[in-house]
C-alpha cells in the first residue's frame, strides 16, 4: 500500500487584487489597494504546483472564488443587472463592495479542516470547509468551498464531507491553517493537534487584546467530533496570544509540521512546556523531531515578514524532508542563515527550496497558505477526480487558460468594471471544465 501526503493549491482567480481586508494580517494591510498581477500571481502559483509535481509530489489545484461575488451583493440589497450591482456597491458601499471581491480564497489551506482515513471512526478521509467567520470577506467562501471539494472529492466510498460549522464568531473556523498532523507514517493513525486563540465560551480564559483571534477550541472540539477522531489521539493547543497581537493571525505563521517533524517557534504556544509535553505523550512512535526556533535566532517579526514557518515540509521519494520558502526568506539575513544551518543539522529537513511567491505574500500569505494537505492512500488517490491533478498535461493547459483569460495588471477601481466580471465569468465557465467541476459558481446555477 503506498502512502503520501497530495497538497491541493488554490489557484489565483481573474481578478486578484489587494484590499487590505484582513486586520490582524500586517503584510495584507500594509499592501492595501496597491496594484496587482493576476496573470503573474497565477503563474506563480502554477510554477510551485509544477515544481513540487515535479519533485514526485502528489499536486492538485482548487478552483478560485468568483469574485465580485454578485450573489452577495444581490443579498445585500444592490439591485437591478450585474453591471448595476457592480456600480451601485462600489459607489454607495466601497468597503462592503472591496470585500466582495477579495482574492483570499487563494489561500486554501483556510478552506477546510482534512482528516485522513487512519484517522476517522468510518476509514473515510473527512472534510470540514471553514466558515472563516471572523472576516466577513472570507465568510463568503464556505458555500462554494464545500462544492469545489465535493467535486474534487467526490467518491462516497473514500471521502465524507460535512456542512461548514455554524456561522457564528463562538464556532469560528479557519481550517487547516490552525491545524497539524504528526505521525510516523501518513497511512499511520496520526496525531492531530488543533491550535485555537480563545474559548469563546468561557471569557476568563487568556485571549489575545489587540487583534482577534479567529479560531475558538469550540471550534476545533466540534470538527474532532464531526470526522470521527478519537480523543487519544487529539491535542488543543491555545496560540500565544502575545503573538496573536503582534500579527500572528493563524498558527500556520509561527508552526508547521509534517509526519514526524514539528518545526515551531519558541514563543508560539500557551504554556509551551505543557504543549509540547502533551505532543510528546500522545505521539505515537519514539521518531519525534521537535525544531523549536529560539526568539535570538529569528524574532517574531522577521518569522512575519519572511514567512518561515508559513513554508512547506515536504518528505521527498528518497525519505528526506524539504522546506518550500518563499524568496522573502532567502532575503532576510536572520532567516537565511538560520535555514541554512537547519538543513546541516541532524534532522530529516535535508534541503530547502526557494519560490518566488511574492503576488501571495503582498496579499498576506506564503507557499503554505497556498495548499490544503491531504493524506491518502493508494486506492483513495485513485478515487479523486483525476483532472485536478497537477502533471505536465494540465499544467499547459491551465497555463494556456491563464494567458488567455487574465490581465496583467489589476487596480482596485477595475473591479466594478462589468467587462471584467464578464472576462471572469468566461474563465471560470472554461476552468470548471478543465478540471471537470461541473456547476460550482453561482452564476452556472441560476
Amino acid at each position: 500500500m503506498k502512502q503520501f501526503e497530495a497538497n491541493f493549491d488554490g489557484l489565483v482567480g481573474p481578478t486578484h487584487n489587494y484590499a487590505g481586508l484582513s486586520y490582524g494580517n500586517v503584510a495584507s494591510l500594509n499592501n492595501a489597494s496597491a496594484s496587482s498581477s493576476p496573470k503573474q500571481a497565477a503563474k506563480q502559483g502554477l510554477k510551485k504546483m509544477k515544481a513540487l509535481a515535479d519533485l514526485g509530489m502528489v499536486q492538485g489545484v482548487l478552483a478560485p472564488q468568483e469574485r465580485p461575488d454578485i450573489a452577495s451583493l444581490r443579498r445585500l440589497g444592490f439591485s437591478g443587472t450585474d453591471a448595476n450591482v457592480l456600480a451601485m456597491a462600489a459607489k454607495q458601499a466601497p468597503a462592503i463592495f472591496q470585500a466582495c471581491c477579495s482574492a483570499s480564497s487563494m489561500w486554501t489551506a483556510n478552506a477546510a479542516t482534512v482528516s485522513p482515513s487512519a484517522d476517522t471512526s468510518d476509514g473515510k478521509i473527512h472534510f470540514t470547509p471553514a466558515n472563516l467567520t471572523n472576516k466577513y470577506h472570507r465568510s463568503l467562501e464556505p458555500q462554494v468551498t464545500g462544492r469545489i471539494l465535493q467535486a474534487t472529492f467526490a467518491n462516497k466510498q473514500h471521502f465524507a464531507h460535512h456542512l461548514h460549522l455554524p456561522d457564528n464568531e463562538h464556532f469560528g473556523d479557519e481550517g487547516a491553517a490552525n491545524h497539524t498532523r504528526l505521525c510516523s507514517d501518513y497511512g499511520k493513525t496520526g496525531l492531530e493537534m488543533f491550535v485555537y486563540g480563545r474559548h469563546a465560551f468561557n471569557t476568563s480564559k487568556p485571549a489575545p487584546k489587540k487583534f482577534p483571534a479567529r479560531q475558538t477550541i469550540e471550534a476545533s472540539q466540534a470538527v474532532v467530533r464531526l470526522h470521527g477522531l478519537n480523543d487519544d489521539n487529539v491535542v488543543y493547543v491555545q496560540q500565544n496570544p502575545n503573538l496573536i497581537d503582534q500579527g500572528v493571525f493563524h498558527n500556520d505563521v509561527i508552526a508547521v509540521g509534517n509526519q514526524n517533524v514539528l518545526f515551531y517557534h519558541e514563543q508560539a504556544f500557551y504554556q509551551s512546556s505543557h504543549a509540547i509535553a502533551e505532543i510528546k505523550q500522545k505521539f505515537v512512535g519514539d521518531d519525534l523531531h521537535l525544531i523549536c526556533v529560539k526568539t535570538d535566532e529569528v524574532s517574531v517579526q522577521d518569522a512575519i515578514k519572511t514567512y518561515l514557518f508559513n513554508t512547506q515540509i515536504i518528505t521527498l521519494a528518497n525519505g528526506d524532508m524539504a522546506i518550500i520558502a518563499p524568496t522573502d526568506c532567502k532575503e532576510n539575513p536572520a532567516v537565511s542563515a538560520y535555514l541554512t544551518n537547519l538543513v546541516a543539522q541532524n534532522t530529516p529537513i535535508k534541503q530547502v527550496y526557494y519560490h518566488d511567491v511574492k503576488e501571495s505574500m503582498r496579499n498576506g500569505g506564503g507557499p503554505a497558505c497556498l495548499r490544503l494537505r491531504v493524506a491518502m492512500i493508494d486506492k483513495e488517490y485513485a478515487a479523486v477526480n483525476q483532472s485536478t491533478l497537477i502533471n505536465d498535461r494540465q499544467f499547459e493547459r491551465l497555463n494556456t487558460w491563464v494567458d488567455k483569460h487574465y490581465r496583467d495588471t489589476l487596480h482596485v477601481d477595475d473591479l466594478s468594471d462589468p467587462q471584467l466580471l464578464i472576462e471572469s465569468r468566461t474563465a471560470l465557465d472554461e476552468l470548471t471544465q478543465l478540471l471537470n467541476l461541473g456547476s460550482v459558481y453561482h452564476f452556472q446555477q441560476v
